[in-house]
This record gives structure tokens, sequence and C-alpha cells, in this order.
């Protein structure tokens, strides 16, 4: 799989270029005439895709589904993530916690929960 056609498969099902996050949509819309629309129906005859004529939601555009199919390929073909250091996972960990803390504010609730536990 090229890597347009991996990338345009990961946007329409809202993942990463690691193939990371949550499936929270599934559709890609795109046009006749555009510059990916030619590499969506090369999805569709692969069997990664499916199509929907376009309405007025879409603008007239097609849109464009992710097959089960499509999102194994997804899990298969995306690279690994780079591995982090031990800070750029502390500050990603803070991100993923979405709280509304500042970073060292959360440092320090971690550091003093971690103590608690131990």
């Amino acid at each position: 799989m090229n890597a347009k056609h991996l990338h345009i498969l990961q946007h329409s099902l809202g993942l990463d270029q690691y193939g990371r996050g949550t499936f929270y949509r599934n559709h890609f819309v795109t046009g006749e005439g555009s510059k990916d629309h030619g590499d969506c129906m090369a999805l569709v005859s692969a069997g990664l895709m499916t199509v929907r004529s376009g309405n007025a939601l879409s603008g007239g555009d097609d849109v464009f589904l992710v097959t089960d199919a499509g999102k194994a390929a997804v899990t298969e073909h995306s690279p690994a993530p780079p591995k982090l250091t031990k800070g750029q996972q502390r500050y990603q960990d803070y991100l993923d916690a979405d709280c509304s803390m500042t970073f060292i504010e959360y440092l320090k609730y971690r550091d003093a929960r971690d103590r608690r536990a131990a």
C-alpha cells in the first residue's frame, strides 16, 4: 500500500500517522477532479473503501467509507510510533490525562499519588 492511500484511510478514521486513536469517524468526502478522488476510487477497487454518491450534505461530492478490510489494512501497514524518552512519555501521559492542571501541577500530583501507592 502506498503512503498516500494509507494516509487517506487513517484520516478517514480519525487516526494519526501511526494508526493510533479511536475510530471516531469513518468518512472521506471528495469530488471528481479533486486530487484525492482517484486515490479513493483505487481504494474502492481494492475493497478497502466503499463510495456513496454525493448529496446536499456533502456539497455534491462523493462520500467514501472505510471497510473492515480497510481498517485491517491500516492496522497492518501503519508504522510503529517512535520510542519516546522518559520525559516525552511523562508529557504524553499529562496530555492523555486531559486534566485542568498545569504540567507541573500534574507532575506533583502524580508523584504524590505514586508515593501513597507505594
